[in-house]
């Protein structure tokens, strides 16, 4: 796989997340649902840290995840061109391409979203606003899809939690994560296609300390 394929799938990822974003923030307020099937939801929240909702505490804590979240997508992008430039397995570049294309899309949002959209609580937010929400580099991540498969109450019986409601899946997240989890878990599921050198190389050290 070449350099312009990857960069074909990269964009298209790009895309499909930024306008999917963009349409969710110009058409919902923050906490607005559309229930497009039971376990399917379009739920409107934004993540103003790392995943799970983590922070990084202190007043430029968001500038110092930013400013991390960019050095990490130049490690990712020089990756993705060293595996395309030593024709790695195909499978590798398309892992490392969804995961470039997923962290870019997130870097967006977290660099431009703060000036170019006014705030989304109470309201729908409109682009390019003259009164902009944050500023560079303190945007928030917008966040949509909500698969709740499964929301109840737990059995009486069941240890600790008993009765308790309990939600799975859970977490809100985009396409930008999509891409993201669907690259690491190619790279886990195919890691022996994936690396086929590294397997070369650990036998052949095996082999040399046997003898």
């Amino acid at each position: 796989m070449n350099l312009k394929k990857a960069g074909i799938l990269i964009f298209i990822i790009l895309l499909v997340d930024q306008i999917s974003k963009i349409y969710i923030k110009t058409n919902f307020m923050l906490g607005e649902e559309v229930r497009v099937l039971s376990w399917f939801r379009i739920l409107f929240v934004e993540n103003e840290g790392m995943a799970w909702g983590a922070k990084i505490p202190g007043a430029y804590g968001k500038i110092i995840l930013t400013l991390f979240r960019l050095v990490a997508i130049t490690a990712i992008g020089y990756w993705l061109v060293k595996s395309i430039q030593e024709k790695a397995p195909k499978i590798l570049i398309i892992s490392v391409s969804l995961i470039f294309a997923g962290a870019l899309g997130n870097i967006l949002d977290s660099v431009f979203y703060g000036v170019i959209f006014v705030d989304s609580y109470g309201n729908v937010a409109s682009l390019f606003a003259e009164e902009p929400y944050g500023s560079w580099l303190k945007g928030k991540v917008v966040d949509m899809l909500y698969f709740p498969l499964y929301d109840g109450l737990l059995p009486e019986w069941f240890p600790i939690w008993g009765g308790e409601r309990f939600v799975f899946f859970e977490p809100v997240f985009n396409i930008a994560d999509s891409a993201i989890s669907v690259g690491f878990g190619l790279i886990i599921l195919f890691n022996k296609t994936a690396f086929p050198n590294e397997k070369k190389k650990k036998k052949k050290k095996e082999t040399s300390q046997n003898h």
